[in-house]
């Protein structure tokens, strides 16, 4: 029998805390700091600055920030600006954006049908498939903007790049709250349906239900955004100041031509967690979780952070930035250029820190990755260890110094989950078990967030 008890909130525990609340001259400091005043204002460390000053030892001089706006697409963004760099440094171009919205449109597409055929395919297997947790957790958001390395990697495998002039943004692609809820309605009404066709025995018209409801999603986001043009032309200023011009460009031929699949194909994905479930030098796949259904599944080689940090470090030292996973829901200044867990000093405030135990904090659901961001730059002591890093970001050059931040050493080290690394910097050890079976995650799992 469970000696555990529920102790309620009496008049003595209010009674107690008042008296100690009155007697403490600070909390009336901060009662009137706070009426006015957001709570990172107030507690704002200015001094976290000092020692944050944007000179690195390793950077590489990259293009103006680019602005993702009201939307969840970083890890595209991200993802391109790695590949434009690619392809400046190919043709010397300083100013250069690849389509943001020309992915996204069609990772949404891609993401509603992985959706519809997942939650159908359960939906056959099981008799009540409400009872099932993976049915349950799929519906709570069928699609959303986020998404990670590999789903990046399938769709340009599928649908190749474009640049930004030959498929601009949307107020929609830019602005992605309402489409992303109608979407997910049509998703879930599907559900509902289906259930009712197949417990009639009707697989059939259930199947047809899907194709009905996916054919719908794409005309909706093809007014959203625009179907994209087939073939393009391609102009740029060469290093004479001549203007180039390529025509009759496919989205495949121009990947082909600028980037390849074997520059793409060249990356692994890295996560740093910490936890008792997932022993480091393994890799690791989410369970229903991606976009593009043919295309290749979610892989992760989980290592020590200090590890993760040399093979960053190489990449940079290499003239490659490094596309990264983070978790940026803390200690995040979004004015000021300056990430730092000593930045915001909530324990003298309110006596408890916001952050602990790295692993812990991905166990208790504390912690977890939501952006993605470039590494472009790192500052190293004398022994070759990072004191802080460089990144890019894609909130605009309005935010930090133009759009760049800089992040402790130790921020980083606690909120950094994910990096993608050149494979050809991996250890004999580390590319040995790339070829192992990768374990297989639950969705709910911490290391299947996406960014």
């Amino acid at each position: 029998m469970s000696t555990n008890k529920f102790t309620a909130l009496d008049a003595k525990v209010y009674e107690r805390v008042e008296k100690d609340y009155q007697a403490d001259p600070k909390n009336t400091i901060l009662r009137h700091a706070l009426s006015r005043q957001s709570a990172t204002d107030v507690i704002y460390e200015g001094q976290s600055l000092t020692s944050l000053q944007p000179h690195y030892s390793i950077h590489i001089k990259t293009m103006p920030a680019c602005n993702q706006k009201a939307s969840g697409r970083c890890w595209i963004f991200a993802a391109l600006n790695l590949l434009r760099e690619h392809i400046a440094n190919q043709l010397h171009l300083e100013r250069f954006e690849l389509s943001q919205s020309y992915l996204s449109l069609y990772d949404k597409i891609e993401k509603s049908n992985f959706a519809l055929e997942t939650l159908l395919s359960l939906a056959l297997e099981k008799r009540n498939p409400m009872e099932d947790r993976l049915y349950r957790f799929l519906l709570a958001m069928p699609v959303g903007d986020g998404g990670q390395w590999d789903m990046f990697v399938n769709l340009v495998l599928k649908y190749g790049l474009m640049p930004q002039e030959n498929y601009r943004e949307t107020y929609q692609s830019s602005n992605t709250r309402d489409l992303d809820f109608a979407v997910n309605s049509a998703i879930r009404r599907f559900a509902y349906l289906a259930q009712k066709e197949i417990e009639a025995g009707r697989i059939e018209e259930a199947r047809k239900l899907k194709e009905d409801t996916m054919e719908k999603i794409m005309v909706m986001f093809f007014n959203a955004s625009g179907i994209p043009p087939k073939t393009f032309d391609f102009q740029y200023e060469n290093k004479d100041h001549e203007v180039v011009t390529e025509r009759n460009l496919t989205p495949l031929s121009f990947f082909e031509k600028y980037v390849g699949k074997d520059f793409l194909l060249s990356f692994q994905s890295l996560i740093n967690s910490p936890t008792a479930d997932k022993p480091y030098d393994d890799t690791y796949t989410i369970a229903a979780l991606g976009n593009v259904i043919e295309g290749k599944k979610i892989c992760h080689l989980n290592l020590p952070m200090e590890r993760m940090e040399e093979l960053i470090i190489a990449q940079l030292k290499n003239g490659m930035p490094v596309w990264f996973g983070s978790d940026v829901s803390f200690y995040r200044d979004r004015a000021s250029y300056a990430w730092d867990d000593k930045g915001f000093d909530y324990e003298s405030a309110f006596g408890f820190p916001i952050d602990f135990d790295k692993g812990a904090m991905l166990d208790y659901a504390h912690s977890a990755m939501n952006h993605a961001m470039l590494i472009v730059g790192v500052d190293l002591d004398e022994n070759g260890r990072p004191i802080k890093w460089k990144i890019e970001n894609s909130w605009g050059k309005d935010n930090g110094l133009d759009g760049y931040y800089t992040m402790s050493e130790s921020w980083f080290s606690k909120f950094v989950y994910q990096a993608v690394i050149d494979r050809s910097l991996l250890s004999d050890k580390e590319l040995a078990a790339l070829k192992k079976e990768p374990h297989i995650l639950p969705p709910w799992d911490p290391m299947g967030t996406l960014a």
